[in-house]
């Protein structure tokens, strides 16, 4: 297989699915995973110090993944994800010092808010072309004088 047919393989692979948000989220909950890891002088605030602390950043990653994989439950792991995401706030530094818990919430409506098969949009430009009439200013030159030029009200 060249390299051509496996990008468009994957472009096809990936226009079915929510892409991006899947990826924010798995990116979220990897980045709380490695500061929980962080030197002790790092670290704020380290919460329920254990299972807590790394399962829902796990758990992010996890229901990423499921949206990757599993489109047609995007909402159902979304809703968990976002849920998660907020979640690391309390346990895992402030949410993996706040870019991880973005990351999360942000992945996670993207996701709740794609659409699978929602036709492409059309520019502003193209609406505007088709839909485009006599110019206002040609109307308004044929019109002629207004009627009521001059008269006081």
């Amino acid at each position: 297989m060249t390299f051509t047919q496996w990008r468009d393989r994957f472009r096809r692979w990936r226009g079915q699915r929510p892409f991006a948000g899947g990826l924010m989220l798995v990116l979220g909950g990897a980045e709380i995973l490695v500061t929980m890891k962080a030197p002790l002088p790092v670290i704020l605030h380290v919460g329920m110090q254990g299972l807590a602390g790394y399962l829902l950043p796990t758990l992010m990653v996890l229901c990423g993944l499921l949206i990757l994989f599993n489109p047609t439950q995007r909402l159902f792991y979304s809703i968990i994800a976002i849920l998660l995401s907020l979640g690391t706030w309390l346990t895992s530094n402030i949410g993996g010092f706040v870019v991880g818990l973005l990351l999360g919430v942000v992945g996670s409506s993207v996701a709740f808010g794609w659409l699978p098969d929602q036709e492409p949009r059309v520019s502003r430009r193209k609406r505007r072309e088709g839909n485009q009439g006599p110019s206002t200013t040609e109307s308004f030159l044929k019109s002629g004088p207004l009627p009521d030029v001059g008269k006081h009200a």
